[in-house]
């Protein structure tokens, strides 16, 4: 596997479980906040813990949208958004009330629940995932496998068909999505074991 496999730091978090695991699939990816590298990449991670305003603000700041776009959307390069990097290709955040990115007709909105005390937000731990269609990502990944969450906020889509997983706390939402070279999910697949391996060495060969 000699393809070049960035994961992107624009400064929130969570990159070395990410770059460790990677490395244990034996590959050697890079980690970086230059959009130089966001070019010569085969594909793209795209991690994230914390605020989307930050990270919004943070992708501006660094100059890494444009060449996101471009990779993305036109030279239609594989990426796999996690947790919060999964947020950030919607429309729209009701975390900050900002634009996303834009790659799916979704919004971000913040779990609301009624039982409160069974309920607890943000949603923490492991949970099952449900498969909404077929995907080389899920590749080997059981129907109703557990993978670990840690999110307060989550995806609406407009369009069904862009869903990938659904997962229930309380009620249904999705937990993963997908779009031609687009992906993303809302656990955590770096801190998932064994499943979560899997899942991203589907995405290194895809």
């Amino acid at each position: 596997m000699g393809e070049r496999i960035l994961i992107l730091d624009y400064g929130m978090g969570n990159l070395h479980s990410v770059k460790k695991k990677i490395e244990r699939l034996g590959v050697n990816p890079v980690i970086s906040s230059s959009s130089d590298e966001i070019v010569l990449a085969d594909k793209i991670i795209l991690p994230g813990v914390g605020h989307f305003t930050q990270a919004m603000d943070n992708l501006n700041q660094l100059g890494l949208i444009d060449a996101l776009n471009k990779a993305v959307l036109e030279d239609g390069k594989p990426i796999l958004g996690i947790c919060l990097g999964m947020q950030l290709m919607a429309k729209h955040s009701e975390e900050g009330n900002v634009e996303g990115l834009g790659w799916f007709d979704a919004n971000v909105v913040k779990f609301s629940v009624k039982n409160k005390l069974k309920y607890k937000i943000p949603h923490t731990g492991w949970n099952q995932i449900k498969f909404s269609k077929e995907s080389r990502l899920m590749d080997g990944v059981d129907n109703l496998s557990e993978f670990y969450f840690v999110h307060a906020y989550h995806i609406e889509l407009n369009n069904a068909e862009d869903e990938l997983n659904k997962t229930i706390y309380e009620h249904e939402f999705s937990s993963a999505i997908e779009k031609n070279n687009i992906f993303g999910v809302q656990y955590h697949p770096e801190k998932s074991h064994d499943v979560g391996d899997v899942l991203l060495k589907n995405f290194i060969e895809l």
